[in-house]
């Protein structure tokens, strides 16, 4: 059970680096209301406002890589998990 939860992650983690491979940037369809200024985090720095008030996230070149690798190592860790014994 360990073993196909950690593939899938695996999985997932790396569907989601290679869609930002190939993807310069994603506008969410959702109106965002305006909000008081902020200092910007980590998590609003890649995040942008459009002239429509929609979110524009676009993804570095690296987040791409570092997803496909980290997805990948799941994977491999997956497969050399010990097999469980009945």
């Amino acid at each position: 059970m360990l073993r196909a939860f950690c593939f899938a992650v695996g999985i997932f983690v790396a569907l989601w680096g290679t869609t930002f491979l190939m993807v310069d940037q994603m506008t969410f369809a959702w109106k965002v209301e305006p909000v008081v200024e902020r200092d910007p985090s980590f998590r609003g720095f890649y995040v942008t406002m459009n002239e429509r008030q929609q979110r524009v996230f676009n993804p570095p070149q690296w987040m791409a890589f570092c997803l496909m690798s980290v997805g990948s190592v799941t994977m491999l860790y997956s497969l050399v998990l010990p097999k469980k014994s009945s």
